[in-house]
C-alpha cells in the first residue's frame, strides 16, 4: 500500500465507514445503470451535520389521527402498495448489503478426491464452496489461481453420504459422498476422513437452504409471496456460515491426519509428533501467507477505489463552490425576473379581461350551436331509425329471396329427378313394347302355322272318316283294306303298320278317337272346334293307299302335330 492511498479526507472517512474494514472492493462499473455514477455516489455531508455511519432504511411514518379515524375503530390498516414496495426494497437492500460484505461470507475449502467423468479416475482437487451463493469451484492445487472447473447444484439436487466406497481403497470407507442434479449429471467425491465428508455434506445442505431462501425472496419480489420471507435469506446465510465454520475445523483436522500419514509419522512417537506439529504449523503459515497476499491485493485495489472516490468528491466540492457563486448571480437575476413578472402579470390581467369578453361571446355562440346540434341530433336519430327500418325490410326481403331461391332449387332438383325417372320409364316402356310386338309377331306366325296345320288335319280326318264309314258298311263282305305285315321285314315301315281297330265317331260331341299304332290324337272339345273354319274331327294326315298298289310299298306317312301347350292355345284363340 502507498502512502498516497492512505491520505483520505475526514469527510470521506465519515461518508464511507466501510473503508476502515476489510471488505470487497467497490466496483464503480457495477453501479445501477438507471442513473449516472456521480448520482449513485453518497452525497457530500454539510459542515454542520455529520454523515451517518450506516445506511439503514427509514421506518414508515406513523399513522395520523385522521387516517386512524377514517380506518374505523381499529388503528391497524392494510399497507399500501407503495409502502409494500418500499418495505420489500429495504429488505432486499439489507440482504444485498449482508451478502456483499466480507464479514457475511465464509468460504469452505479443502482437498477432495473427484472422480473424472470420462476415465473414471480419481484426482485430488482443491475445492472451494461459497455457502452464501451456492458456488462450488475446484482447482488443481491450493496455491493456483486458475479455476479448473465448477460443480453445479441447486436446491433440488440430491446430496448424501454414500455407504459404498466408490474409491476402492479401505482407508476411504465412509468418506465418499454423492451429488446428483436434475440435469442427470452426477458428481462422486471423497474426503480424507468420514468426519470431513459429513462436514462437506452438512455445509452443502445448508447451502441448499440458502438457495431455497433466495428463490422464495425472488418470488416475493415478483408478487407471489410476502416481504417477510426476505428475512429468511439472512437467517439461512448465517446458518450456512456457521456450518461452514464448524466444517472448516473438521476439514483442518482431516488435513492434519492426512499430512501425518504423508510424512509417515506415528501417533505414539512424541518427538516425531512434535516435529509433525512444527511441519503442520509451517504449512499453515505458508497458506496464511498466501491468503494475506491475496488480501493485500484486495486492499490495494480498495485503496485505489477510495482514492478515485476522494478525487471525485473534491471535484464535487469545487463544483459546489461554483454553484454557490452561481446562486448569488441567480439571486440577482431572480430579483430582476420578479419585476418582469409583475409587469407581465398586469399585462396578463388586461388580456384576461379581453379574454373573458371573448369567452362570453363564445358561450353565446356555443349555446346557439348546441341548439343546432340538438336539432341535428334529432334529425340524425330519425334518419337512423328510418335507415334501421329499411335495413330490417331489406333483411326480410333478402330472407324471402333466399327462401324462394331455395324453393326454386328444390323444384328444379325435383324436376330433374322426375325428368330422369320419366325418361327411364319411357325407355323401359319402349323396350317392353318392342318385346311385346316381337312376341306378338311370333305368336301370329305360330297361329297361322297352327291354322294351316289344323286345316290339313281336318281334311285328312274327313277323308279317313269317309273311308272308315265305307269300310264299316262293307265289313262283313269285303276284306280289310290294311295288310298285316311282319314287323321283322326290313322293307316295311314300322310306323305305317296299323291294326284294324274300331273307330267311334259321335256327332253330338264332335269327338274323334283314333287308335293307330304310332299316332296319338287327343280329344278336342266344342270350344276348340269353334275356332276352326271346319267342324270335322282332327285326323292324322294319312296318305291313301290304293288296292292296286298292295304289291308295292305299304308306307303310310303319319304327320305328328307339334305340341301345343295352354299358353300357345290361349294366344291362338286370342290373337
Amino acid at each position: 500500500m502507498t502512502d498516497s492511498s492512505r491520505v483520505v479526507p475526514a469527510s470521506v472517512a465519515q461518508a464511507f465507514p466501510a473503508a476502515r474494514g476489510f471488505h470487497p472492493p467497490i466496483d464503480l462499473y457495477a453501479l445501477p445503470t438507471g442513473r449516472s455514477r456521480a448520482s449513485a455516489l453518497p452525497p457530500r455531508p454539510s459542515p454542520s451535520v455529520s454523515a451517518p455511519k450506516t445506511l439503514l432504511p427509514l421506518p414508515p411514518p406513523p399513522l395520523s389521527a385522521r387516517a386512524m379515524a377514517t380506518n374505523g375503530s381499529s388503528p391497524v390498516r392494510a399497507p399500501r402498495p407503495s409502502e409494500r414496495v418500499r418495505d420489500t426494497e429495504s429488505s432486499l437492500e439489507k440482504v444485498k448489503r449482508q451478502l456483499s460484505s466480507g464479514s457475511g461470507r465464509y468460504l469452505l475449502q479443502g482437498p477432495l478426491l473427484k472422480r473424472s467423468e470420462t476415465l473414471r479416475k480419481w484426482n485430488e482437487r482443491w475445492v472451494i464452496l461459497d455457502p452464501t451463493s451456492g458456488k462450488m469451484e475446484y482447482k488443481l492445487r491450493r496455491n493456483e489461481t486458475a479455476i479448473k472447473g465448477t460443480i453445479l447444484f441447486d436446491a433440488s439436487s440430491t446430496i448424501t453420504l454414500s455407504p459404498v466406497n466408490f474409491q476402492g481403497m479401505p482407508k476411504y470407507d465412509g468418506c465418499c459422498f454423492y451429488i446428483g442434479t436434475p440435469q442427470k449429471k452426477d458428481y462422486f467425491l471423497c474426503a480424507e476422513t468420514p468426519g470431513a465428508a459429513k462436514a462437506w455434506v452438512s455445509t452443502l445442505h445448508a447451502t441448499q437452504l440458502v438457495l431455497r431462501a433466495h428463490k422464495e425472496a425472488v418470488n416475493s419480489l415478483a408478487g407471489n409471496g410476502s416481504p417477510a420471507t426476505l428475512g429468511t435469506v439472512a437467517t439461512a446465510v448465517a446458518n450456512a456460515n456457521a456450518t461452514a465454520m464448524e466444517a472448516t475445523k473438521e476439514i483442518e483436522a482431516a488435513m492434519k491426519v492426512s499430512m501425518r500419514a504423508a510424512l509417515g509419522l506415528g501417533p505414539n512417537n512424541s518427538n516425531e509428533g512434535q516435529l509433525d506439529d512444527l511441519t503442520i504449523m509451517k504449512e499453515t503459515l505458508r497458506v496464511k501467507d498466501e491468503e494475506l497476499q491475496h488480501l493485500a491485493k484486495d486492499i490495494r485495489s480498495r485503496d485505489a477505489t477510495i482514492k478515485e472516490i476522494a478525487d471525485k468528491l473534491t471535484e464535487t466540492a469545487e463544483a459546489a463552490e461554483a454553484a454557490a457563486s452561481a446562486a448569488h448571480t441567480m439571486d440577482e437575476q431572480r430579483r430582476l425576473l420578479c419585476l418582469e413578472i409583475e409587469r407581465l402579470k398586469r399585462a396578463l390581467e388586461r388580456q384576461i379581461e379581453q379574454s373573458m369578453l371573448k369567452l362570453r361571446q363564445s358561450e353565446e355562440k356555443l349555446i346557439s350551436l348546441s341548439k343546432e346540434k340538438d336539432q341535428l341530433m334529432k334529425e340524425r336519430d330519425a334518419a337512423f331509425q328510418e335507415a334501421h327500418m329499411w335495413r330490417t325490410e331489406l333483411g326480410k326481403a333478402r330472407e324471402q329471396a333466399v327462401i324462394q331461391e331455395a324453393t326454386i332449387a328444390r323444384a328444379e332438383e325435383k324436376a330433374r329427378v322426375s325428368e330422369a325417372d320419366a325418361a327411364a320409364r319411357i325407355k323401359e316402356a319402349a323396350e317392353k313394347l318392342h318385346a311385346v310386338e316381337k312376341e306378338k309377331q311370333e305368336l301370329l306366325a305360330l297361329v297361322g302355322e297352327l291354322q294351316s296345320q289344323v286345316q290339313r288335319e281336318q281334311s285328312s280326318t274327313k277323308q279317313v272318316c269317309e273311308e272308315r264309314s265305307e269300310s264299316c258298311s262293307s265289313a262283313d263282305n269285303s276284306p280289310p283294306l290294311t295288310k298285316h305285315v311282319d314287323a321283322s321285314d326290313d322293307d316295311v315301315d314300322k310306323a305305317c303298320v296299323s291294326d284294324s281297330r274300331s273307330v267311334l265317331v259321335s256327332s253330338e260331341s264332335t269327338e274323334v278317337q283314333l287308335a293307330v299304332d304310332g299316332v296319338d290324337i287327343r280329344p278336342i272339345g266344342d270350344a276348340e272346334w269353334g275356332s276352326f273354319q271346319q267342324s270335322e274331327a282332327l285326323i292324322a294326315d294319312v296318305r291313301e293307299v290304293s288296292p292296286e298298289a298292295e304289291g308295292g310299298s305299304l308306307d303310310i306317312p303319319v304327320v305328328n302335330p307339334p305340341p301345343v301347350n295352354d299358353h300357345m292355345q290361349g294366344g291362338a284363340t286370342h290373337p
